[in-house]
């Protein structure tokens, strides 16, 4: 028997995986990502995933492409505009998973100038569930604006 999906059992709510939904778009899922064991989230940090089962960044249509650098460029514009960090990372570095999925992070102004790059959503303000809703629903407005 073949295993589940965990990303289409997330996308139905079901599963595992969780996140909160800050919007669907052009064939892509955008999630903040849940608090941890402590409770709390480092806010900001969201994950881009595919629709369909497209586990490579090469395996995305030209049109998908397109939607996705366009989503990526209006969500870091959203993050700066209510979050306030200093800057927006993003990297494909899943594997083993047959959604693309990419992480999206902020590195906020207070963090140490020592810290690497992939290391700054350690640095982010930590968040719980109220606030990472919040965050998310001011998200998705600007994104329907945009």
């Amino acid at each position: 028997m073949t295993e589940e999906c965990q990303i289409c059992a997330k996308h139905r709510g079901e599963g595992t995986l969780r996140g909160e939904l800050v919007a669907r778009l052009n064939g892509f899922w955008i999630y903040h990502a849940p608090p941890g064991e402590d409770g709390l989230a480092p806010l900001g940090y969201l994950f881009i995933e595919s629709d369909r089962h497209a586990p490579h960044l090469d395996d995305l249509s030209d049109e998908e492409s397109a939607a996705l650098g366009r989503l990526r460029t209006r969500l870091a514009r959203a993050l700066r505009n209510e979050g306030g960090p200093e800057y927006v990372f993003t990297a494909v570095v899943g594997r083993g998973v047959s959604h693309f999925h990419e992480h999206m992070f902020a590195r906020y102004p207070d963090t140490p100038q020592d810290v690497p790059w992939q290391r700054s959503d350690e640095f982010a303000p930590r968040a719980d569930t109220n606030e990472v809703r919040n965050l998310a629903r001011r998200l998705a407005r600007h994104l329907k604006e945009a």
